[in-house]
């Protein structure tokens, strides 16, 4: 495949939400007054938070990246530039909302308390997702491109049946989240999700990352209007917001959560960035798109432009930001003696957690599999 010539990198047109130019200058567009309104109720202290996870993240997402290339991890899927969507979306979040993601949500899991670890031993193979998905609120990962959205749609259709929607109790009103790319607007099980959430208005919100690249098929080849369009035809609201704004984007995520809590259905957000990395290691980006394209969005980075935007309105110092890299080194440092020191799993896992309980004819395969191995025994 040749790569094709550098597309233009667009803003996303006049009706994206964005709360920050890609220098970190605050804008002030009348139409985008009521997300600007929800980012200003965020305090300094949150402010420097989320620049903490976007920098912890990307180290975490770095360090991967090198262990799977040193032969450490059997994949690795980088989420490097998507890192403002899926944090500032993901801080917007409440304990008792769930999340559906997709394999690429490193930032959200970080936002929901999963240790990293957790996810370099699924790419590792040593477990199977190493978290409990009912403890943090974040389903395991979904490797079937789409799946997960009938999975929220279909939890958030059993919110409706609890009575955990529009009670006025905020401990108690419940969103539900399912994350998925641009890709995935193109499966059946993503629009059949749509269909089922519209008709039965649950409470759900669909957080579309357009990160340009469904593997190797741009967007003009996966739609003739911009996906955040597609809600209206199945009747609930569609947003586009600036991925790259974490601020935006959490306001964005935010007031559509809010929405969903009070029992007004699902919506649709569209949030407008860049994969900057391959589609996974196993990927080689250069046969479907040029290097100049990539170049162009390096320029709204998203941690460069918040950063920016932190130090020009006086809410953290040069101090702040030194603390901050030396604590991304020791979160590298944590990652990769974690990986290294992990053990090999033992062959029986892998019956181990089929069923809830145990099925006949499964635990006769385990005790075939495990005479087998016991054949090994004393064998040089």
């Amino acid at each position: 495949m040749t790569p094709t010539a550098p597309r233009p990198a667009t803003e996303g047109g006049p009706d994206m939400i964005q709360l920050l130019t890609p220098e970190g200058q605050r804008m002030h567009r009348r139409e985008d007054q009521q997300y600007a309104d929800i980012a200003a109720e965020l305090s300094d202290e949150d402010l420097r938070g989320m620049y903490r996870d976007l920098v912890l993240i990307r180290r975490i997402d770095a360090e991967a990246n090198a262990l799977q290339r040193q032969g450490e991890l059997g994949i690795w899927v980088s989420l490097l530039g998507q890192e403002a969507a899926q944090v500032g979306c993901g801080r917007a979040l409440r304990p008792q909302d769930y999340a559906f993601p997709t394999y690429r949500e490193h930032g959200v899991a970080w936002c929901r308390g999963v240790d990293p670890l957790n996810l370099l031993g699924l790419f590792r193979g040593v477990n199977h997702g190493g978290w409990d998905p009912n403890e943090k609120n974040f389903h395991l990962y979904t490797i079937v491109i789409g799946a997960q959205a009938l999975h929220a749609t279909g939890y958030a259709m059993g919110v409706n049946l609890d009575g955990a929607v529009a009670t006025g109790d905020p401990e108690r009103d419940t969103a539900v989240i399912a994350f998925f790319g641009d890709g995935a607007t193109s499966q059946g099980d993503v629009n059949e999700s749509f269909v089922f959430a519209a008709v039965h208005n649950a409470p759900v919100v669909f957080f579309c990352q357009n990160n340009q690249w469904a593997i190797s098929e741009p967007n003009d080849r996966q739609t003739r209007i911009p996906l955040y369009q597609r809600a209206r035809g199945f009747g609930f609201p569609g947003l586009r917001v600036d991925g790259n704004d974490v601020l935006a984007s959490y306001a964005v995520s935010k007031a559509m959560l809010d929405r969903a809590r009070d029992g007004q259905g699902p919506s649709f957000i569209e949030a407008f960035t860049y994969r900057m990395a391959a589609h996974t290691t196993s990927d080689d980006p250069s046969k479907y798109r040029v290097s100049a394209e990539v170049e162009t969005w390096k320029l709204r980075d998203p941690i460069l432009r918040f950063k920016a935007y932190l130090a020009h309105e006086g809410k953290a110092d040069a101090a702040y930001f030194a603390t901050i890299d030396a604590e991304a080194d020791e979160m590298a440092t944590y990652v990769r003696s974690g990986c290294l020191s992990m053990p090999d799993p033992p062959g029986t896992l892998m019956f181990d957690h089929v069923y809830a309980e145990q099925h006949a004819q499964l635990a006769a395969q385990r005790a075939e599999f495990v005479a087998y191995q016991a054949g090994f025994e004393g064998a040089h």
